[in-house]
């Protein structure tokens, strides 16, 4: 007995370290990604922009060239008062007549009246003068200072002799393919540091998980241990009290006796129901068969409970609804949620329990009036061991787990469950599978 209870722990904690590993593996790719797309990012961005700013700085430069000759300035060299080197600013380096030399372009002179007087196309020789004359009538017609056309990008300039404009097309496909180099550079090296991280975090993840899976085993072991042996000493502490209300009567002491064990069986119901779907959720087993039948079943001893307060239980019950789902958790679901409407809802208050498709999901919707909403968000309810009221007094018989436990049976379900505060102090509690 106790190699088979060792070998099942190991197989539990193998899960449970599975589990975490992956969840680990998850969350530091994602971190690494994140990390990556926002360097490599910033690294092209930066790129582009530098790029952008240094060929408009060479656009003007060489349009100014283009336009002919100051009055007040003579011409003795091309591209005067620019820099011959480079100065030490790395990161932004203006143009130098190395850049305007080496530069690709054409213009073409209008006169006045907007006519074309020549087309210069000496540097460069992918473009033919007819191209270069009627690239330019298009941009000067639609009279646009600057702007780019296919991998050129041109200005407007007027000439320094006031006869006329001249439009200087720039050719900027080699700084494009420059920069397309570096996306793609950047990239591949990118991918290969995300693989390259991948391989070392999932080598790294099991030595890191290792202790919190340990622990986290420990802990849902000693809630199941704990939870099955409490249940002997509740029931023979139930069977005790009412062999001596047998023979002695019932009193008010044996009364609360009975009640705190039955509060007390039902909250280790509930820790070991979160205990099972933690430790194996996946080896449930599930099967076809009808919601509408099994809520129908459910419903009769809640019934006669809320009668007491002089509530009825008006219900809106779909017909044939089927699920492929375990029906012992979904049977707890709807009683989980079932007990919660009755035992919060003021005498003579109102129930309504909702099932039907909507769509590919079943909705099942259970609503009822409260005394008062609780202060905290909806969300809030569902956090274990929470309790509406902050002296978290008896006097409704709940023990703030329930509908924990009604949250873990329907995620383990691939559903979901939200709570809703509606007008008038109503709250709904929705169930999506």
């Amino acid at each position: 007995m106790e190699g088979s209870a060792a070998e099942g722990f190991s197989r539990e904690e193998c899960r449970m370290q599975k589990t975490l590993q992956r969840k680990f593996v998850l969350t530091a790719m994602s971190a690494v990604t994140v990390l990556l797309v926002i360097l490599l990012g910033a690294i092209n961005g930066l790129n582009f922009r530098q790029n952008g700013q240094q060929t408009d700085q060479l656009l003007v430069i060489l349009a100014q060239e283009a336009a002919g000759p100051r009055k007040s300035v003579p011409q003795s060299s091309p591209f005067p008062g620019m820099p011959q080197k480079k100065p030490g600013d790395f990161f932004s380096p203006p143009v130098t007549r190395d850049h305007a030399m080496a530069a690709r372009y054409f213009f073409v002179r209008f006169d006045r009246d907007g006519k074309i007087e020549e087309a210069d196309i000496s540097r460069i020789s992918s473009v033919s003068t007819e191209e270069a004359k009627r690239w330019a009538q298009d941009i000067y017609e639609l009279g646009k200072e600057s702007g780019k056309l296919d991998h050129f990008k041109y200005r407007r300039q007027f000439a320094h002799d006031g006869q006329g404009e001249i439009l200087l097309f720039l050719d900027t496909s080699s700084q494009q393919h420059s920069l397309l180099v570096v996306l793609v550079l950047s990239a591949g090296i990118g991918v290969l540091c995300w693989g390259a991280m991948l391989l070392l975090v999932i080598l790294l993840s099991k030595r890191a998980i290792l202790p919190i899976a340990r622990n986290l085993e420990r802990q849902k072991q000693f809630v199941t241990d704990a939870g099955h042996e409490i249940k002997t000493p509740l029931a023979i502490i139930l069977a005790n009290t009412e062999a001596m209300e047998l023979h002695g009567g019932e009193t008010k002491w044996s009364r609360s006796i009975k009640a705190q064990t039955v509060r007390l069986n039902g909250l280790m119901q509930n820790l070991l129901v979160l205990a099972r779907l933690d430790e194996d959720a996946a080896e449930l087993p599930v099967s076809d068969f009808s919601m509408s039948r099994l809520l129908e079943e459910a419903l009769p001893p809640f019934c006669e409970s809320a009668a007491l307060k002089g509530v009825m239980i008006e219900t809106q019950i779909g017909r044939d609804i089927e699920v492929c789902k375990n029906r012992e958790n979904m049977l707890r679901l709807v009683s989980i949620l079932l007990d919660n409407a009755v035992k919060y809802v003021p005498a003579g208050g109102e129930i309504a329990v909702t099932l039907k498709r909507q769509g590919r999901e079943m909705l099942l919707q259970v609503e009822n009036d409260c005394a008062e909403l609780p202060g905290a968000e909806p969300e809030k309810l569902f956090d274990r061991f929470y309790r509406g009221d902050g002296a978290r007094t008896q006097k409704s018989g709940g023990y703030g787990i329930g509908l924990s436990a009604a949250r873990a049976i329907a995620e383990h379900g691939r559903g979901e469950i939200r709570a809703e505060y509606r007008e008038e102090n109503r709250i709904v509690f929705t169930v999506r599978m």
